[in-house]
Order: C-alpha cells, then sequence, then structure tokens
C-alpha cells in the first residue's frame, strides 16, 4: 500500500505544478494536501510545528509573489488597476477559452480591454500594458514553480 500512497502524493504535488498553467486549479492546496496525506498515511510524527510554521511561510509567500509580479509587470508598463482586474480576470477564463493559447492570450487581452474600456488609453498604449501583463504573468509562473518546488524539497527533508 504504501507505493500506491506514494503515488497519490505524488500525483497531488504534479497536479499543484498543473496549477502554474491553469491558474484556476489551487496549488498551494494540492501541495498541503500532499502533505496532510503523508501524515494520514504515514505519520505526522516528522511534520513537526517548525514544518507547520515554514510551510505556512511559504504559502504567505506564494500569495505575495504571485500577487506582485503579476501587479509589478502591469505597473512598469504603465497599467492602472483596471489592467491588472482585466488581466487577472483573462487569467482565469482565457485557458478555457481559448486551450493552450489562452494561458498568454487572456491576460494580455484582458489588461488591453481593460485600458481601452475604462481608462480610454490609445491601442499602443493599451498593447504595451498588455505585454507588461504576460511579463507579470511569466515572473509569477516562476517564482511560484520555485517556491513549490523548495517546499517539497523542505517536505522531503522533514520526512
Amino acid at each position: 500500500m504504501d507505493i500506491v500512497y506514494w503515488i497519490i502524493i505524488i500525483a497531488l504535488f504534479v497536479v499543484a505544478f498543473g496549477g502554474l498553467i491553469y491558474p484556476i486549479i489551487p496549488s498551494v492546496l494540492f501541495i498541503v494536501g500532499g502533505f496532510l496525506l503523508y501524515g494520514v498515511f504515514f505519520s505526522f510524527e516528522e511534520l513537526n510545528i517548525w514544518f507547520w510554521l515554514i510551510t505556512a511561510l511559504f504559502v504567505i509567500l506564494l500569495f505575495v509573489a504571485d500577487y506582485f509580479a503579476n501587479l509589478l509587470g502591469v505597473k512598469k508598463f504603465g497599467g492602472s488597476n483596471a489592467s491588472i482586474w482585466g488581466s487577472t480576470i483573462g487569467l482565469l477564463i482565457g485557458p478555457f477559452v481559448i486551450p493552450v493559447a489562452g494561458i498568454i492570450l487572456g491576460p494580455f487581452l484582458g489588461a488591453i480591454l481593460g485600458e481601452l474600456l475604462f481608462n480610454k488609453k490609445d491601442m499602443k498604449a493599451a498593447v504595451k500594458i498588455g505585454f507588461g501583463s504576460v511579463v507579470g504573468l511569466f515572473s509569477s509562473v516562476v517564482a511560484k514553480a520555485i517556491i513549490q518546488a523548495i517546499m517539497i524539497v523542505c517536505f522531503l527533508i522533514f520526512i
């Protein structure tokens, strides 16, 4: 049964990394779920208070990194709150409306529409801001991938 348990735990970790491509998947919940299942299947003894405190800090860091990477990407290219909201909505809807390319086109088009509709920017400025949203998205994905990998490595160290 141990092999089955490990397959389930590893599958949760893999799904968590899938959340980097499909942001509707709550990556951090799958990682923490893998940790909790390890405790249920094997033992919580190795996963002491220090492990959970470190995990909590990484969870907070994930949310902060995600938010600020997107914010900085849009703001650096002259975007406003409208483009941030547009980018976020596009990020959530894009992959489902336009499979594969929607992960990039969603935030790009969302930021452009946000600026065109709510701030009356010209097309050139809106496209520049849309590009900034994509830069922010990729920065966020890289940061989250690194943090998630570190969380899993910490888990493996503790067990």
